[in-house]
């Protein structure tokens, strides 16, 4: 397939350097071992007093851990996972995308300030000696994916050389309280993607940072790349404040878009990291969708969902499962889809079941779908 008009002649963005901690593993190989192994991270949630809640479980990390002390690991980390000298990055700019301190709202106007994404983004920036904050993302489960989306934008323009790009997100109460009271979290202690009987989301905490760079300032620096970002997607079907369009329309624009950019058809693709939430509407769509986009290669592309491993991670998870794919890429096998039971009719995808599968092609494909109708693809390339 021919590149999209105006695409070939931008450079390559690549992704030079990444780091993750979640509640499956406080790095890139404890993840990449669970996701792989389908071993699901939910346990008691003791956080916070869960005992009059239906959902009791989530994918958290241990102790009580800090968002600004955990995104600035991560972000050191993935800095010098992409050989970043000091003056390197102070000329890189940060994009954050964050769910906030829960406690905002009960601030001082005072507090807020320092508090707001905003301005943990600038104290980010600052601490781990970045340029600045260029751009904040604090709604909807897209947010991460598409600050990837407006990094990639930037680099392949040649405006910017290279960007840091940051996700947090902490299960946290209120959130907890407010899913649980909508009866979208799964009571069961299990994320069911794509599976009959599924019951509802779980959350997970989630700390991702990948260092996005145009190909030809990674090789100048002589900087190998972990991948390529090839192409990505952004649509909005604005069907519903919080059900999915059943068409699965948006995701399919998303993912058309995404694989113009990357210049392949759906045949060319070896894997889809699916938006895969475990509810029964948004699974039925997103299946539709998947359908909608690939085509008759639909029913042979593996799929899985990694949520069913890690839990759902609101702002942070398009970085995260862009990281999984990355991984999954890297050692050339397929994430396990976790939790099924049995087969839906409303979801009919080759779903990875049991053990992971070789992958047996370059190209992967990472979807994310959020409230409103917000949809984004990603394509992974092989560097």
């Amino acid at each position: 397939m021919n590149q999209a008009p105006g695409i070939a002649s931008a450079d390559q963005v690549v992704i030079s350097g990444f780091d993750v901690t979640c509640g499956a593993g406080r790095d890139p190989q404890a993840l990449l071992e669970a996701v792989l192994a389908g071993r699901p991270a939910f346990t008691p949630v003791t956080r916070f007093d869960v005992s009059g809640r239906r959902a009791r479980a989530a994918a958290t990390l241990p102790g009580s851990p800090v968002l600004f002390t955990e995104i600035a690991d991560v972000i050191e980390a993935a800095c010098a996972d992409a050989q970043l000298t000091g003056p390197q990055r102070a000329d890189c700019p940060l994009m954050l995308a964050v769910r906030v301190d829960y406690q905002l709202a009960r601030m001082s106007a005072a507090e807020r300030a320092d508090w707001s994404g905003a301005g943990l983004a600038r104290a980010l920036a600052q601490r781990c000696g970045l340029s600045g904050a260029l751009r904040t993302y604090t709604g909807a489960c897209v947010a991460g994916s598409t600050a990837v989306a407006d990094a990639a934008c930037m680099v392949a323009a040649g405006r910017l050389p290279r960007v840091v790009v940051a996700a947090g997100y902490l299960v946290d109460p209120d959130h907890f309280a407010l899913f649980d009271a909508g009866r979208a979290l799964s009571d069961d202690g299990a994320l069911r993607p794509f599976s009959a009987g599924r019951r509802g989301i779980l959350f997970g905490d989630a700390i991702v940072a990948v260092v996005l760079e145009s190909g030809t300032a990674a090789r100048r620096r002589g900087v190998p790349a972990a991948a390529r970002l090839a192409g990505w997607g952004r649509a909005g079907d604005a069907y519903h404040v919080c059900r999915p369009d059943p068409t699965g329309d948006g995701i399919a624009r998303a993912i058309g878009s995404a694989l113009r950019r990357a210049g392949i058809g759906p045949d060319e693709l070896g894997y889809v990291n699916a938006n895969g939430t475990g509810t029964a509407h948004a699974d039925a769509a997103e299946s539709n969708g998947l359908s909608r986009a690939l085509g008759a290669c639909s029913a042979r592309i593996p799929v899985s969902s990694t949520k069913s491993v890690h839990g759902h991670a609101l702002e942070a998870s398009g970085l995260l499962e862009l990281v999984v794919t990355v991984l999954a890429l890297g050692c050339a096998r397929l994430p396990v889809n976790a939790g099924f039971l049995g087969p839906d009719d409303e979801c009919r995808l080759d779903l990875v079941l049991d053990a992971p599968r070789p992958a047996a092609s370059p190209y992967m494909l990472s979807v994310n779908a959020a409230f409103g109708g917000a949809n984004t693809a990603l394509v992974i390339g092989a560097p």
